[in-house]
């Protein structure tokens, strides 16, 4: 491939990335706003209910940062904000209050079950299979492994 070639827009993986980035995002928009939510709200949520499961030893902001790769002044307000929806509560670490802790509370809890059934009429209106995602999850993950330095 030429120089020129290569430097087309839709040569960019980044490009292509970005734009399938925001047309899942588009299509996740009618089902979150059935559900009060945004889109990295509900990324938090997604963590917090596999952390009702099973629980990390410290379930605090940083984790959940460290979880979503987002920085604390972007998941300050998010959190405030799923605070004030009455679906996560926050409370300051003991002994070091420095630490928030993150919890469900039983309204966040329960807002899983109405996920689910929504999650697949978005599925079936955008003609995918979940078993069909698995191999592009997998290339995805090696990827993100490649790129972070974690794989």
């Amino acid at each position: 491939m030429s120089e020129d070639a290569a430097l087309r827009l839709d040569e960019q993986l980044c490009f292509k990335l970005y734009a399938a980035s925001r047309a899942v995002i588009r299509g996740y928009r009618p089902m979150l706003e059935s559900l009060g939510l945004t889109y990295p709200q509900y990324l938090a949520m997604l963590v917090l209910w596999e952390w009702r499961d099973a629980p990390p030893a410290h379930p605090t902001v940083k984790a959940l940062g460290e979880r979503l790769a987002l920085d604390s002044g972007t998941l300050t307000p998010l959190l405030k904000r799923l605070e004030h929806l009455g679906l996560v509560q926050r409370q300051r670490g003991r002994p070091d209050e420095r630490e928030v802790h993150l919890a469900l509370t039983e309204a966040g809890a329960a807002l899983r079950d109405r996920v689910g059934p929504l999650r697949d009429a978005l599925m079936c209106r955008a003609g995918l299979e979940r078993g069909g995602l698995g191999a592009l999850r997998e290339q995805l993950d090696g990827l993100l492994a490649q790129l972070t330095g974690s794989g």
